[in-house]
């Protein structure tokens, strides 16, 4: 499965969930490096997914931004499939 595939089936699933507000973050110059492609508000709380097909590896800017993600109280991880997204939603 492709990075794009993965991201489209997660916009998928998030576009059935009442209450629930995402963006996705486009890369290249309009947009701001490192940030993770989906960004959600859910139940009061912000939620970043970074998609990677299996094996995929993060930069080191995606890891920093992560872990400034985190320690600012958010959910921030790297997911590779649509069953991970689901878990995170499901479990606030």
């Amino acid at each position: 499965m492709t990075e794009q595939t993965l991201v489209d089936n997660i916009k998928k699933y998030l576009d059935s969930v009442p209450n629930l507000f995402y963006w996705k973050e486009h890369g290249g110059q309009f947009g701001t490096a490192g940030i993770p492609d989906i960004i959600v508000c859910y139940k009061g709380r912000f939620i970043a997914f970074e998609c990677k097909r299996k094996n995929g590896k993060l930069t080191i800017l995606q890891k920093i931004t992560l872990n400034k993600m985190l320690k600012a109280g958010g959910i921030a991880l790297v997911v590779t499939d649509v069953k991970q997204v689901k878990e995170v939603i499901e479990n606030l």
